[in-house]
């Protein structure tokens, strides 16, 4: 395989007096052939003083730069370089055309305790670099709030300057210009193509929307019918993978059985023959196989653990209330995912039998 430096971005360098990159870079919108390489400036700061001896706040001031890559090589994986004295090297890789082999990993909820957020960071780099990773939602405790990101940027760094990334959007996220901005995402539910893998990223966070129900219902149904055009049209596929913040099914004591918005889905998972769903919202690990579909719930990054009291019955194979990760390989017609918790433990092993439907 060919690794070839890709660009020299003149970063650091020509920044003006006082500002810094404090996001970043983040390689999104890969395809095989174009990619988008996104960091975030910080050129000043405001302070909120508050009354009566409370702690000020800073809230920096931010702005999106990015350059988009066109004429890109399949299956290559690209290095790249932002110039200047404080130097930041990165690399990413194009999918293939066709079913070459390939690693995703999946996982979510990253929003607070940061000291665990590092840590399941550090234990998914032991499990290799991925070809690109796809988050469940929930990036940080709230979307609106600007010096949020920073945090959640430098904790990934490592990650995210190797791989591809992915995201769905969370309700912590607050439908945030930032989210949008940020990894350069034009509607809140797309969909990519990787080798052999189909993926389909939803908004479940209906909530959001608007305040209005006549609103939310409408957005509901245009979402929906896009599904399912998207999934109608992704049967040569031989994986097709739904991601989505908020889980069909749960075992958590007060969100059993599951979301009803995304429960009301299931029927069109089962018609085109989804192979999986990786969702989040739940802090813990869930394993649920309906009817030939996989719903995995992945939601351990770091947010306060939930517990997993009421599984369902029938359908339930694994849940355990820990901080988590899932990998996935995917090889030809046969794919494994392990799910791993942040100690290094595997929790739980799928495989998928790959297949285009007829």
């Amino acid at each position: 395989m060919r690794r070839l430096l890709l660009l020299s971005i003149a970063g650091a360098a020509t920044l003006a007096a006082g500002q810094k990159v404090v996001g970043g870079p983040v390689v999104v919108n890969v395809t095989a052939s174009t990619a988008t390489v996104v960091w975030v400036v910080e050129s000043d700061q405001a302070t909120l003083r508050a009354p009566a001896g409370a702690a000020a706040r800073v809230s920096p001031s931010l702005r999106v730069e990015k350059t988009t890559l066109a004429g890109l090589q399949p299956n290559t994986r690209y290095a790249y370089d932002m110039g200047g004295a404080d130097a930041v090297t990165g690399s990413f890789k194009t999918p293939p055309n066709g079913a070459a082999p390939f690693q995703f990993v999946v996982f979510g909820d990253t929003r607070t305790r940061h000291d665990v957020h590092r840590r399941v960071i550090a234990a998914m780099l032991k499990h290799g670099v991925p070809d690109f990773v796809v988050h469940t939602g929930d990036l940080v405790a709230n979307g609106n709030e600007t010096s949020l990101w920073p945090v959640f940027f430098d904790i990934e760094k490592d990650l995210l300057r190797q791989a591809a990334f992915f995201p769905a959007l969370g309700n912590h996220e607050r439908n945030s210009r930032d989210f949008y901005d940020f990894f350069q995402v034009t509607t809140p539910y797309y969909s990519f193509n990787w080798g052999n893998a189909h993926f389909i990223i939803l908004n479940s966070d209906i909530g959001n929307v608007a305040k209005s129900k006549f609103v939310r219902d409408a957005y509901w149904a245009e979402q929906t019918c896009w599904l399912e055009e998207d999934l109608a049209g992704s049967q040569k596929a031989d994986y097709r993978f739904v991601v989505a913040h908020h889980p069909p099914i749960s075992a958590v004591s007060n969100r059993a059985p599951g979301n009803d918005w995304m429960a009301g889905l299931v029927p069109l998972f089962e018609k085109y023959h989804l192979t999986a769903g990786f969702f989040g919202h739940d802090h813990n690990y869930q394993h649920y196989l309906k009817n030939g579909v996989h719903y995995v719930t992945t939601g351990g990054g770091g947010a306060p653990l939930y517990d997993v009291a009421k599984p369902p019955e029938g359908i339930t194979i694994k849940v355990v209330s820990i901080e988590n990760f899932t990998t996935i390989r995917v090889d030809g017609k046969v794919a494994r995912l392990e799910a791993i918790a942040v100690d290094g433990t595997k929790l739980d092993e799928i495989e998928f039998k790959g297949g285009a439907q007829p």
